[in-house]
């Protein structure tokens, strides 16, 4: 999948995430991640990412998640949410 423009899904609520994709003009996958867990879950936030992003073929994005405690299938789903909006 191409991302063509930048789109978001979630909220700042506690636990929920706000996903943010925009268009990556170098080729490749960039994702940067704010979390009030990021010491203890940051990897495995990672890991989400990064797995639906292969799940749904993408190849050339740029990520800013701001995690409020989120679980792993509300991350999932508001990356899946933002990139059927961007494409």
């Amino acid at each position: 999948m191409e991302i063509i423009k930048p789109a978001k899904a979630g909220t700042l609520e506690s636990n929920d995430i706000l996903i943010m994709v925009y268009p990556n003009e170098e080729g490749k996958i960039e994702i940067n991640l704010e979390s009030i867990v990021k010491k203890q879950f940051g990897e495995v936030i990672l890991q989400v990412i990064e797995d639906k992003l292969k799940e749904m073929s993408v190849e050339s994005i740029t990520i800013k998640a701001q995690d409020k405690g989120a679980l792993d299938y509300t991350i999932s789903a508001r990356v899946e949410t933002a990139i059927m909006r961007a494409v």
